[in-house]
């Protein structure tokens, strides 16, 4: 079966060059086959890994090959099957084709399916090669792969501007955050003199603190901008320029989480920091929190998603920081499920509106979209942490944990729960009850999305309303399956919590009574009522939230105009009026000498002699003379 493992990443890889290279010619509904079976495959064969480390823990070790042996420097090519990357593998191939195949409907009618499709796969490959990597370096190669193709889905619909910025920006500010993830490589490369996990991990005994923190500290930089943390988290929202799809796979279920689970495979360095450990803390905190207040005040469905999954990434950092390294991977887990539903429910109701977004020219879809009502309507309670659904078990693992570090923690995340459920209860009623708020035309046009696009919908729903029970026997004081799934990697030095069972209870009994009432309070103001979003700007303090705490402003004033004003006078003066004029004057010069030169030769066989005998003349007086 080892021999098989090359095969979930190359598989994809194929799936790109036959679509990219050949797509063209060929039709849609084989494009739309090849593009899906190149991810199918490798989820089946997955699941065979996964049965297997079910009977056996011992991790599968593959040496591909040798890509450098230079004297001291030795850089293998291998992957590593353990626990925790199967978990990964089984999420990126089993929800990337579950997306893969709502593409098929969603994008059936654009002039690029099989270069859509051909990104798709290409990200599918280098995702599998981030989280199968057997080394920093394999990881790395993956790392920057789901970037540059997260550049090209962003941008996918180039010939717009606003697009082609959007994926710019998520490519640059990514970018800033690799460059601290390889800086934390080359320490790593100097202390341990490999980069292979088993080779870093083992020689970190010999590793001071002050080291571990720098170490822990520049991968968490590589974090921020992968996973869209404070600072580097503007990039996400403005990633919803891509199809819907795009932001299902990449913004939500996969590439996203790549900073949650580098931290987790690095476990053992971070273990060895509090620094680093309360670093992750305020910023996870910080970032949730604004992102969620963001949330409340946008009035564009994509970008209320964009939001929460910023906010819902912040949550799971903070589990991170309090060293619940298990909850965190649950609650990403979870999420991969609701919010790839929610993101696909979203391009499900923008297909029926005729590419409207605005929430606000919505309503009443509930009659006309029922599969996607009542898809959405789980998702929607699964987030909120709604009893027994997937996000309440996940959600309530990161809230005990935090209290277990600092009550302080988990009010902060009580609260970024309550104004969760605020904004994504606005939005579904918004959405599908009330009045139809839309134009005629698009009231015209409203139907359900096809069953390729719908039946996805469906198993995602299904796995949101029962992914949580992966973790229930934890409710009764019993060990939770993840916990024990990932001992093997995490070791015994991850955080267990020690609430007390009354505690425990008491505290999930809190925040499920405040759900309820603020479920009940939406329900009444929006389903009942039927109050209407204003289309008026938002004044007072909703103004700061509704600009998005003004981070883009700030970005552009210090970061941006700057490096453009700097880069105009450097062209101006450096470029054109330096630079540019010495490489013209040696032209000059040059052609100066070849016109004076170009003179002499004349065809006057006297002036010819003449130069003869004055070159020999000057030949012996220099002889003479030295």
């Amino acid at each position: 079966m080892d021999a098989y493992i090359p095969l979930i990443v190359i598989i994809p890889l194929l799936g790109f060059l036959i679509n990219g290279i050949f797509g063209a010619r060929l039709s849609r509904t084989v494009v739309g086959i090849i593009g899906n079976v190149a991810v199918l495959v490798p989820f089946i064969l997955t699941l065979l890994l996964f049965s297997r480390l079910m009977n056996d823990a011992t991790p599968i070790h593959y040496d591909w090959w040798q890509w450098i042996n230079l004297n001291e420097i030795k850089l293998n090519i291998g992957f590593l099957v353990d626990r925790l990357s199967i978990w990964m593998m089984m999420i990126v191939t089993g929800v990337g084709f579950l997306i893969h195949v709502y593409s098929a409907g969603y994008m059936k009618d654009d002039p690029g399916y099989a270069r859509y499709f051909a990104y798709l796969n290409l990200f599918i490959f280098f995702m599998l090669l981030l989280v199968m990597g057997s080394s920093y370096l394999v990881m790395f190669f993956g790392w920057e792969g789901v970037g540059l193709c997260s550049y090209l889905l962003i941008g996918y619909w180039f010939k717009n501007l606003k697009f082609g910025h959007a994926a710019r920006k998520a490519f640059i500010m990514n970018r800033i955050g690799d460059l601290g993830f390889l800086l934390g490589l080359f320490l790593i490369w100097q202390h341990s003199g490999s980069l292979e996990f088993d080779k870093v991990f083992s020689s970190l005994s010999r590793m001071s603190p002050e080291l571990a923190t720098a170490i822990g500290l520049l991968l968490f930089v590589g974090a921020t901008g992968k996973s869209a943390q404070i600072p580097l988290f503007t990039w996400l929202p403005d990633a919803m320029a891509g199809p819907t799809p795009v932001s299902a796979l990449i913004h939500a279920a996969t590439m996203v989480t790549a900073g949650i689970y580098m931290i987790v495979r690095s476990n053992v360095i971070f273990m060895q920091s509090e620094t680093v450990a309360q670093v992750i803390l305020v910023v996870a905190l910080i970032t949730s929190l604004i992102a969620a207040l963001i949330a409340v005040q946008q009035n564009d469905i994509k970008k209320v998603l964009a939001y929460s999954t910023v906010s819902q990434l912040g949550l799971m950092f903070v589990a991170l920081g309090v060293g619940a390294y298990s909850t965190a991977i649950f609650h990403l887990t979870t999420h991969a499920f609701f919010k790839a539903l929610l993101f696909l429910g979203s391009g499900s109701v923008i297909h029926a509106m005729s590419g409207e977004q605005d929430i606000r020219q919505m309503g009443g879809l509930k009659k006309k979209l029922p599969a996607t009502h009542m898809t959405f309507l789980i998702g929607t309670l699964a987030i909120i942490g709604f009893p027994l659904m997937a996000g309440f078990f996940s959600k309530d693992e990161i809230l005990a944990a935090s209290f277990g570090f600092s009550p302080i923690v988990w009010l902060m995340g009580l609260i970024i729960s309550i104004l969760t459920a605020i904004y994504m209860l606005r939005m579904f009623f918004l959405t599908f009850y009330g009045d139809f708020r839309g134009t005629k035309d698009q009231e015209a046009h409203l139907h359900e999305s096809p069953p390729s696009m719908t039946i996805p919908l469906w198993i995602l729903a299904i796995l949101s309303l029962f992914g949580g029970l992966l973790n229930v026997p934890h409710l009764f004081h019993g060990s939770s399956f993840l916990a024990g799934w990932l001992q093997p990697v995490l070791g015994d030095g991850a955080h267990e919590m020690t609430l007390t069972p009354t505690t425990e209870w008491t505290l999930m009994g809190l925040t499920t009574l405040v759900i309820l009432g603020i479920l009940y309070w939406m329900y009444n103001q929006y389903a009942i009522k039927k109050k209407v979003a204003s289309h008026e700007e938002p004044t007072g303090w909703r103004t700061i939230p509704a600009k998005k705490f003004y981070f883009d402003e700030l970005y552009d004033n210090t970061v941006v105009t700057p490096t453009v004003f700097a880069s105009k006078i450097a062209d101006n003066y450096t470029e054109k009026g330096l630079i540019n004029r010495i490489a013209e004057g040696i032209g000059s010069a040059i052609k100066g000498l070849a016109d004076t030169l170009r003179r002499t030769q004349d065809g006057n066989l006297e002036m010819y002699l003449l130069g003869m005998v004055a070159g020999v003349i000057l030949l012996l007086l220099y002889g003479y003379i030295f």
